[in-house]
């Protein structure tokens, strides 16, 4: 059994070629046959370059063909990168990037500071949340996208970028010369919520989510159990993932196991196994983990390794269903091959991949063909592709008034998110000053809908109760997570987020992992019996 601290495959890796993959073959035969069909492929490239009616560069037809490889491998997570691409796809699988460390909008035509990250050059300098930036290396701001901006701002790591800050209170804006740097966004936004529950939602599992989610572990150590949300979370590496389920594991106990392609081999399979290694952080407490369909990859692989071990209940829809892992290869200095190269397993040896076709769309599929396993303790889980939750409950969705609103705002070209962020950022500064918790005040709110009508929003939906509630609701959450405050932001959230309310109404009410997992088969068969069977989608505020 291999231990996670001798892992050395990640998910995402990246993997040099062999300089001589070509030439050091040992099967004399096979070499000639591939020296056949290159001779056969060059020969075609020629006559389309040369006689092909529409002209095309040389890149171009080797760019196409590249294409046309891909495409026939039936793998849909394959894909070559250009130099922007592979910059884009590394700083969202890490969180890293090189800046200085602000979060921007645009707000009343104005690009504004809306975040300014910890142990960052901006924090450094002394740029606040509210700051306006005026302009960057002396060229005006006006009429910036904050993709401009964001573009401008960035650059490589020990350049620097002067800004012209615009403060309140200050009669001239302010000259900063910043010195770029490496900056690392947080996936893990965590805190104690309905008073004892400790709570840890995971975006993506980055570099040093495993570290970040350990930090909140020991602030919540106290609390009566823990949530963890991996809704939406759409993956990551591979390693972070199984340092992450450590943190709940016993030593010994199984967590993963793999399985690959020998190099160059056609049949021959590498088999590796993990086992946590560390003692659990917050052993004995009832864990809850949330999912939903777009939980995947190695979010899966947290969830499938705490349910099969009886350490977390699933909770939700079911996830994604990706059981394959990827690796990054090197093809040149600047390009990179992402190619699916193994497939895992959960600890009860369950494969959760569901086919796809090219496309994305899943295959049709009998889940009457659907294995049943058994954890330790004698619970059913599903061997069907992806993780089942142990308690299915659907996220909410939008009555019928509010998607009618949302679609007549949308019609009459009506920027309501952009106008809500805008309200609720002024309405965190006003309430971060008084000292108060966060909400939007009666005045505010009444001149964001008057607003709203002026700007084309048919009367009759503002002078609807529900309608108006929703609006409210919605710019709440906003202050709340603009205040960041989570606990705040997670009352408002429940009365229209059922998973989670019921995660903390069993949490609250259970003293042990077995105490919940009996309180959710209650549940369960309350709604079986009920039919109180929710329907799908939810309005996203992300």
């Amino acid at each position: 059994m291999k231990r996670i601290t001798l892992l050395a495959i990640a998910a995402l890796s990246t993997t040099a070629l062999p300089t001589s993959a070509q030439t050091q073959s040992s099967e004399g035969d096979r070499n000639r046959d591939v020296a056949q069909e290159a001779q056969v492929f060059l020969n075609a490239f020629q006559v389309i370059r040369n006689y092909g009616l529409t002209p095309m560069s040389d890149s171009a037809v080797w760019s196409k063909a590249l294409d046309g490889l891909i495409g026939e491998l039936d793998d849909p997570y394959a894909s070559v990168f250009t130099p922007q691409e592979f910059d884009e796809f590394q700083e969202e699988n890490t969180g890293n990037y090189a800046g200085i460390g602000v979060q921007i909008t645009q707000l009343n035509e104005r690009i504004t500071i809306t975040a300014v990250f910890r142990r960052t050059p901006a924090e450094r300098a002394g740029l606040q949340v509210g700051d306006v930036i005026l302009g960057v290396e002396g060229e005006s701001t006006e009429g910036w996208t904050t993709s401009r901006a964001s573009e401008v701002i960035r650059g490589p790591v020990g350049t620097s970028v002067g800004l012209s800050i615009g403060r309140q209170g200050l009669t001239s804006p302010m000259r900063e010369s910043i010195q770029r740097d490496s900056v690392h966004v947080s996936a893990v936004v965590a805190d104690r919520v309905a008073r004892n529950v400790g709570y840890i939602a995971l975006d993506r599992v980055a570099r040093a989510s495993a570290a970040e989610v350990d930090s909140a572990l020991t602030m919540l150590g106290d609390t009566r159990g823990v949530i963890l949300d991996l809704r939406g979370n759409p993956g990551g590496f591979m390693d972070e993932s199984l340092m992450i389920s450590d943190l709940f594991l016993d030593p010994g106990e199984k967590m993963l196991s793999i399985a690959s392609r020998t190099p160059g081999q056609e049949t021959q399979t590498v088999q590796e196994e993990y086992e946590a290694s560390e003692p659990a952080r917050i052993p004995g407490k009832p864990v809850i983990v949330l999912v939903d369909r777009f939980s995947a990859s190695a979010s899966e692989i947290v969830a499938g390794a705490l349910q099969d071990n009886d350490r977390g209940l699933v909770m939700g829809e079911r996830t994604f269903g990706k059981g394959v892992y990827q690796n990054v290869f090197r093809l040149t200095p600047t390009r990179h091959l992402r190619l699916t190269t193994g497939e895992w397993y959960t600890p009860l040896g369950r494969s959760l991949h569901r086919p796809r076709r090219i496309d994305g769309r899943p295959f049709p599929e009998d889940p009457d063909t659907f294995a049943v396993l058994q954890t330790e303790s004698g619970r059913e889980v599903s061997g069907g592709g992806g993780v089942f939750p142990d308690l299915e409950i659907a996220n909410d969705t939008l009555t019928t008034l509010e998607r009618a609103f949302l679609s007549q705002a949308a019609q009459a070209e009506v920027p309501l998110a952009l106008r809500i962020e805008e309200l609720a950022f002024a309405q965190a500064e006003v309430r971060r000053e008084a000292g108060d918790d966060p909400y939007v005040d009666r005045t505010a709110f009444e001149a964001f809908t008057a607003g709203l009508e002026e700007a084309g929003v048919e009367r009759e939906y503002l002078e609807d109760d529900d309608l108006l509630r929703y609006l409210e609701w919605r710019i709440n959450v906003r202050v709340s997570e603009r205040m960041e405050r989570t606990d705040a932001s997670i009352e408002y959230r429940r009365s229209r987020d059922p998973v989670l309310d019921e995660a903390i109404r069993l949490l609250q009410g259970s003293e042990s992992q077995a105490a919940l997992f009996a309180a959710a088969d209650a549940r369960q068969e309350q709604i079986a019996s009920s039919g109180a069977q929710g329907t799908e989608g939810s309005d996203s505020l992300r």
